[in-house]
């Protein structure tokens, strides 16, 4: 949009003389495109004249239209209270999504004042939380009537009590420091308690540029999210412009997200069947473990996965693991739980442990390397850490169903691995008590046996 026309939702054509070729090349790169957006109307913006005219903004007890500066001059509020409204302003995005949009990223919404009357009388000091609701709300149904349920998403920063409904979230503009990077994981596990799946945050901080050091401390926190953005309001984040290092750090940890997609695609499909949080805190796997209940720097990245990023310039660590034998998901090293770990990382690795009795789908290097686009029909990796008797896992298709079940079963040194469903074939690894063993999964038969040793 044109420079003090927030919004109107209108590409500038000084910028963008051509957006339908370039949003069609773009996608012929496989790319989906989310534009930015917000609920709000600069008085330059033509659409502040159709609000202001037909009552689709919100107003003075006087009945004229509430207005600041911040931001943008005149500024007004759209009511999302009036249906007319609403579908307004559904109208403007339906001509992006026409255009070859794909989502949208939903900002602000925060800042509602309250000294502003509603369409439908709603009480303004309750309407400053909901409101971002409603907002959000309005956006997400109509991605949900043109592109489907299945393809519905935003990229939303505000929200309240219920707003986990309209995925995903990210924290906000956070600072560039340690101390901002341990809240965004901090505030982020109250958010996954209060049933929210999905939530990220900047990598390397929003306000100010990083260290190199920072940067790549936050890269692998960042990538081993549910969602991940580089992203900030001085710099450009791309890593070359920290340090050679950095990209090498970049790289690592990208290649390490895509080798855990079917395992962190799969987390993120059970998430919106059960509503249980891809990054929870621990209290939420170990419930009856009482050192578990105030843990707030590090996560379960879904069921199986020990995640405690680095805060520190010195790459220290002290985290807490339960009960069991654990895996270092990088290294293979095993370490018995139930006790506080105290370790120091380079940049290319962190407290990374899977618990025991976990199947984790994965990706092959060679498979990992190809690109960022998962397909879960690939020949996958199915490594099985420390099994007991039995484990079970489900692996999921693109389009979020149950593609097949994972049985585990354990007679001595014997592992015996069924697929119940569509098996993508590949190879199973078992690991326990320091023996290992390998075997191909036989695709006829769905099934790998593997012996250990």
């Amino acid at each position: 949009m044109k420079e003090y026309e927030w919004c109107n939702f209108r590409w500038d054509p000084e910028k963008f003389p051509h957006v339908e070729s370039m949003l069609s090349r773009l996608k012929e790169r496989g790319l989906k495109i989310c534009v930015w957006i917000n609920p709000y109307i600069g008085q330059k913006s033509p659409l502040f004249h159709e609000g202001k005219e037909n009552g689709y903004l919100l107003k003075k007890a006087d009945g004229s239209v509430w207005q600041w500066d911040m931001w943008q001059p005149g500024m007004a509020i759209v009511d999302f209270t009036n249906p007319d409204a609403v579908n307004w302003y559904k109208g403007y995005l339906r001509k992006l999504l026409q255009l070859g949009v794909d989502c949208f990223k939903t900002d602000f919404g925060e800042r509602i004042p309250l000294d502003v009357c509603y369409s439908d009388g709603s009480d303004p000091a309750k309407m400053h939380n909901y409101y971002t609701y409603l907002y959000n709300k309005a956006v997400f149904e109509l991605l949900q009537e043109c592109r489907g349920p299945q393809e519905a998403v935003l990229f939303a920063r505000s929200a309240t009590a219920g707003s986990q409904k309209y995925p995903v979230h990210w924290s906000g503009d956070c600072e560039a420091t340690y101390e901002s990077m341990a809240e965004c994981l901090r505030g982020g596990l109250s958010l996954a308690l209060g049933g929210f799946g999905y939530w990220s945050h900047d990598i390397g901080g929003f306000e100010n540029t990083a260290t190199a050091d920072l940067y790549k401390r936050w890269v692998a926190f960042g990538l081993l999210s549910t969602h991940s953005r580089l992203h900030g309001s001085s710099s450009y984040r791309v890593p070359w412009l920290f340090d050679e290092e950095s990209v090498d750090v970049l790289r690592y940890f990208v290649n390490l997200r895509m080798k855990l997609m079917p395992y962190i695609y799969s987390a993120a499909c059970e998430t919106s069947r059960t509503g249980i949080p891809v990054m929870r805190p621990m209290v939420m796997e170990y419930t009856d473990d009482a050192a578990c209940a105030y843990l707030e720097r590090q996560y379960m990245l879904g069921e199986s996965i020990v995640v405690a990023p680095i805060f520190n310039q010195n790459g220290s660590s002290e985290i807490y693991l339960p009960e069991g034998t654990f895996t270092h998901l990088l290294t293979n090293e095993t370490i018995r739980g139930g006790r506080y770990i105290r370790r120091t990382y380079d940049y290319f690795s962190l407290p990374l442990w899977v618990r025991p009795n976990s199947i984790l789908a994965m990706l092959e290097e060679s498979e990992a390397d190809k690109g960022t686009t998962y397909d879960s029909s690939t020949p996958m990796l199915f490594h099985i850490y420390e099994p007991e008797e039995s484990a079970i896992a489900n692996l999921y298709d693109s389009r979020g169903d149950i593609m097949c079940t994972i049985h585990a079963n354990s007679d001595g040194n014997r592992v015996t691995v069924r697929f119940e469903g569509k098996c993508p074939g590949g190879t199973v690894r078992v690991s326990r008590k320091g023996q290992t063993g390998t075997a191909p999964i036989d695709k006829e038969a769905a099934e790998a046996v593997v012996l250990l040793s």
